[in-house]
């Protein structure tokens, strides 16, 4: 009789992800793996001077080192996404006024998509990293769609000012590449990874 992957994995070692988004959360969960949460109180310098693919990759893996320091074994899963355009970082909006102007900038455009993942093993401090892009056109927003968007309260938390897995989703119009990718966290790249370190998702 095979294993059921999703029992094969947690065998392996703790796994522990570094953050609370509820995106990332249902992901992980959508690769039968059972993991703890500990948000990273990392704070993301998005002014570094690196290639977008580069940086998301970097900043994943300073959330990771965060929560490393707080766990004696297990690997650890840290993410980070965000919007470019123009070679401009958009990244999670403060106010309902920033998401107005970040829905504005991207609507009839491509837009792309980076995220960076790191896992870490936790005992060794053996890290791996990879990134993501996505090609992402969002349909050109009367200012009258853009305020009922933003009056939903959705886009206030996402990077580039929308939610692909939500209402968002109604505003794109096309999508070159890794879909989950968009969401938060490219699962396909991430389960190479896990691989490396003995976590098998099949």
């Amino acid at each position: 009789m095979t294993a059921d992957p999703a029992k094969r994995q947690v065998s392996v070692k703790k796994i522990i992800l570094a953050s609370k988004s509820p995106r990332r959360i249902r992901l992980l969960k959508q690769l039968g793996l059972k993991f703890v949460i500990d948000p990273s109180e990392y704070h993301e310098d998005m002014t570094l001077r690196m290639p977008p693919r580069r940086l998301a990759e970097f900043l994943a893996l300073e959330k990771g080192k965060a929560v490393v320091k707080k766990h004696r074994g297990g690997i650890v899963i840290a993410a980070d996404t965000f919007v470019c355009l123009d070679g401009r970082i958009l990244g999670k909006p403060a106010d309902e006024k920033e998401a107005s102007a970040h829905l504005k900038k991207i609507g009839g455009r491509f837009h792309t998509v980076y995220s960076g993942i790191a896992v870490i093993d936790v005992k060794t401090g053996r890290h791996l990293t990879a990134s993501e892009e996505t090609k992402v056109k969002i349909k050109k927003l009367s200012p009258r769609e853009i305020r009922a968007y933003v009056a939903t309260g959705e886009p206030l938390d996402k990077a580039g000012a929308y939610a692909i897995q939500g209402l968002g989703g109604a505003l794109v119009e096309e999508i070159d590449g890794d879909y989950f990718n968009v969401i938060g966290l490219p699962i396909s790249k991430l389960s190479i990874v896990l691989k490396k370190f003995g976590v098998q998702i099949f």
